[in-house]
């Protein structure tokens, strides 16, 4: 009977740690494969422009765990999500098997993986292509990667 018990307790722990992952798949991460990504760039083009700000382009889907990873790091600090609200616009396009969004992408340069970042001006012109690889550190993100990629690419004042 103890043997059962302790089977149940730690059967109860894996289901309340499964159902409250941040990483679940089902929870997705806003990559929507009905999406239409030319339409959302040229809203972002309109708010990047009236915010002088640049656009960012996040490539991914729901399906991927490093996506999920970089949502989740962005969303716990704080001070990174708010420098990146700054900068800029962000959208993002989904790559899944509903929607590769073939069409949109051939615009752009090829991705090595997911997710990949793209930053462009309010124009909607290409400016940097971000394998996030570059951005990670261990088994997650390094903020201060993000930081140095917010100071690269965020617009500097008056570009007129």
């Amino acid at each position: 009977m103890r043997h059962l018990t302790t089977s149940l307790v730690v059967l109860a722990f894996v289901c309340v740690c499964c159902m409250t992952s941040p990483l679940r798949a089902e929870e997705g991460v806003g990559y929507d494969p009905s999406a239409d990504p030319f339409a959302d760039l040229q809203a972002a083009q309109k708010v990047a422009a009236a915010e002088h700000k640049n656009i960012l382009l996040k490539v991914g889907g729901n399906w991927c765990s490093w996506c999920r990873m970089m949502e989740r790091f962005i969303g716990e600090n704080k001070d990174l999500e708010k420098a990146l609200d700054a900068a800029f616009v962000s959208i993002k396009v989904s790559y899944s098997d509903e929607n590769k969004n073939e069409r949109f992408l051939a615009d752009y340069p090829p991705v090595p993986g997911y997710p990949h970042l793209f930053v462009l001006n309010a124009s909607g012109e290409l400016l940097h292509s971000q394998d996030t690889a570059e951005l990670e550190s261990g088994r997650g993100y390094s903020k201060e990667a993000f930081l140095d990629l917010i100071k690269t690419w965020a617009p500097k004042g008056d570009e007129s």
